[in-house]
C-alpha cells in the first residue's frame, strides 16, 4: 500500500522548534519529490517547501531562513526542520510526492500531522 505518514507536530513555545517526519511506504521515495503543505483554520492550504529527487530544494517567502528541508533515502522519510517558530506558523501540516520534480499535481499524500505555536 502506497502511503506517506507525518509525525513530530505537538504544541510548542514562539521561538520553539520541531522536527517533522514524512515516512513512505510501497513506493521508494528516491524517485520522488517531496512537498510539505501546510492549513491553517479558515486559511488556504499553502505550499511551504518541496525538495526533488536530486535533493534541491525550495521555500515559501514565509518559511525561508527558518525551516529546512532534508531527506533520507535509506529510511524513506523526508524531514522539515521547524525553527523559530511563530503564532502564524500553527497549522495542520501535509506532505506530498511527485515523481521527481517539484511542481503540481501531487498524487499521494499524508494524513498531516499539527503544530501549535502557543505560549
Amino acid at each position: 500500500q502506497v502511503q506517506l505518514v507525518e509525525s513530530g507536530g505537538g504544541l510548542v513555545q514562539p521561538g520553539g522548534s520541531l522536527r517533522l517526519s514524512c515516512a513512505a511506504s510501497g513506493f521508494r521515495l528516491v524517485d520522488y519529490a517531496i512537498g510539505w503543505f501546510r492549513q491553517a483554520p479558515g486559511k488556504e492550504r499553502e505550499g511551504i517547501s518541496c525538495i526533488t529527487s536530486d535533493g534541491n530544494a525550495d521555500y515559501a517567502d514565509s518559511v525561508k531562513g527558518r525551516f529546512t528541508i532534508s531527506r533520507d533515502n535509506a529510511k524513506n522519510t523526508v524531514y522539515l526542520q521547524t525553527n523559530s517558530l511563530k503564532h502564524g506558523d500553527t497549522a495542520d501540516y501535509y506532505c506530498a510526492a511527485l515523481f521527481s520534480e517539484c511542481g503540481s499535481g501531487y498524487d499521494t499524500w499524508g494524513r498531516g500531522t499539527q503544530v501549535t505555536v502557543s505560549s
